[in-house]
C-alpha cells in the first residue's frame, strides 16, 4: 500500500510541475508579447511610420523573436506588418473570421479604439503544425496603428 501511495504521489508531482511549468512559459510568453509591443510602439514614436513598417516587416528583425513577432493594422482593418506573413500586408483582414468563425482581428481593432490595449483570445490553425490551436493577442494603439503580438496558448 505505501508503494502505490507513494507512486501515486509522484505521478501527483510530476503533474503539478508540468502543469506549472506550462503556466510559467505562458506567463513568460504572455510577458515577452506586451514587452515586444511596447518595444515597437516607442520605435514607432521615436522613427516615425516608414522606418517602423521597414522595422516590424523584416523576418530577421528586432520585432521577430522565436515564435513571436509584432504585427500591425492600420485603424480601417488593413494589415500593414507582419514579417511572417509579407503576402497579406495591404490586406484588409477586418472581416476574415478565424478557424471558428470569431471575427478576432474586428475586435482587436474596435477594442484598441476605446480601451488603448488588452487581450484578445482565438482559435487559429498553427501554420507549421497545421494543427488548430488556442491563441491568443496583446494588442496596443500606437498613433493610427494597432500593433499586436499573439502567443499560442499550450
Amino acid at each position: 500500500m505505501k508503494k502505490y501511495l507513494a507512486a501515486l504521489l509522484g505521478c501527483f508531482v510530476v503533474g503539478l510541475a508540468l502543469v506549472t511549468s506550462v503556466s510559467v512559459a505562458l506567463a513568460d510568453d504572455k510577458d515577452e508579447a506586451v514587452k515586444m509591443v511596447k518595444e515597437a510602439a516607442a520605435f514607432y514614436k521615436a522613427n516615425g511610420l516608414e522606418k517602423a513598417l521597414d522595422a516590424l516587416n523584416d523576418s530577421k528583425g528586432q520585432f521577430v523573436k522565436g515564435t513571436l513577432y509584432v504585427f500591425a493594422y492600420d485603424v480601417n482593418g488593413t494589415l500593414i506588418a507582419n514579417a511572417t506573413a509579407p503576402d497579406k500586408i495591404g490586406q484588409n483582414v477586418l472581416e476574415v473570421p478565424d478557424s471558428k468563425g470569431k471575427k478576432f482581428r474586428k475586435e482587436i481593432i474596435e477594442r484598441a479604439k476605446k480601451e488603448g490595449s488588452g487581450w484578445v483570445d482565438y482559435t487559429i490553425i498553427n501554420p507549421k503544425s497545421k494543427v488548430e490551436e488556442q491563441k491568443t493577442s496583446y494588442f496596443e494603439m500606437a498613433g493610427d496603428m494597432v500593433l499586436g503580438c499573439g502567443i499560442y496558448k499550450k
